[in-house]
């Protein structure tokens, strides 16, 4: 089976997101390697051994993974996508949207939809934008 899962890049602060994601979203963090866990490879150009060169949160069996940018370059400010989370209770789509919020900029507050009882869109003070929806569908 195929599956489509994100991966994020982060202008070094990949550690301190993905465990953050950990905390607030839930999920198990698998994977965190640094630049300094990678054996010396030849015409690698030497950066910042504190680095992420890869991260994965699984969260119900479906990943979220990210990396620091690499090679001297930043990474663009993450646009035309949002990351789509579903909670089953109202309360746990608010909790979530709260926590991701602090720091962030809210995109469309939480509210009532014709096809959710309850959605939100924000971007996080990673600069990752989320859409969180809770409750039952009602479409």
């Amino acid at each position: 089976m195929t599956t489509i899962d994100p991966y994020l890049i982060f202008n070094g602060n990949c550690a301190e997101a993905m465990r953050f994601y950990e905390k607030t979203i839930g999920g198990k963090l698998e994977t965190m390697m640094t630049a300094a866990d990678l054996p010396p490879q030849e015409n690698c150009p030497a950066g910042n051994p504190a680095a992420i060169v890869h991260a994965c949160l699984d969260i119900g069996g479906r990943k979220l993974m990210a990396s620091d940018s690499m090679g001297g370059q930043p990474a663009e400010p993450m646009s035309g996508f949002f990351v789509a989370t579903v909670y089953p209770s109202v309360d746990e789509a608010r909790r979530v949207f709260a926590a991701l919020s602090d720091g962030g900029q809210v995109r469309m507050p939480m509210g009532k939809t014709f096809w959710v009882e309850i959605f939100g869109m924000v971007v996080d003070r990673f600069g990752t934008p989320w859409m969180v929806s809770g409750g039952a569908a009602t479409a």
